[in-house]
């Protein structure tokens, strides 16, 4: 029994990490290199990971500096950005390739703010269906009396109130990410 408590805990936390890794993508206004992993580029006729063809810094608070390895493949680099879609136009200057980050409008960041809002929902449906799986199970097991399976889900249902309020910490500190000019 342990162990199904081990592995629904071993889920939900994956459930919050997906979520994390999500908000990474929605940005605030600041360079974020997280915002490039999305980015696939077509070096030598194979789809590679930005991240693999180049080192990414942040120069100054609002700009993403990419320098590649291979400068060879700078303007595949600023076609595969360009095709990616991240709403970020590069500037190439031979070496390196520029990203300037605009200064997000109020309008944007209540569009951001729905955006990771949804997402908190998403990974809350994600926890619920855990949970439910977990209880299945617990259900399912014909050695445990109904005494020993109620204090189970009561441990599974601690799981999720826990890891709810997690989401909820989670989602508050992007929104005043998002909300912080």
């Amino acid at each position: 029994m342990d162990e199904i408590l081990e592995n629904t805990e071993l889920k939900m936390q994956d459930a919050i990490e997906s979520m994390e890794k999500r908000f990474t993508n929605v940005r605030a206004g600041r360079a974020n290199p997280a915002i490039l992993d999305g980015v696939m580029v077509n070096y030598y006729g194979s789809m590679t990971p930005l991240k693999s063809l180049a080192t990414i810094s942040i120069p100054e608070a609002r700009q993403l500096m990419i320098k590649p390895f291979d400068r060879s493949s700078i303007s595949a680099i600023e076609k595969g950005i360009y095709e990616a879609n991240i709403g970020l136009t590069p500037n190439n200057n031979g070496e390196s390739i520029i990203l300037n980050i605009p200064a997000l409008t109020e309008d944007t960041r209540k569009e951001y703010v729905k955006q990771v809002k949804q997402m908190a929902e998403e990974c809350k449906i994600n926890l619920r269906n855990i949970r439910q799986d977990a209880n299945n199970e617990i259900k399912k097991k014909e050695d445990l009396t109904e005494d020993d399976k109620d204090n189970y889900m009561s441990d599974v249902q601690d799981l999720i109130e826990k890891y709810n309020k997690i989401t909820d910490e989670k989602l508050k500190e992007k929104e005043t990410d998002l909300l912080t000019v």
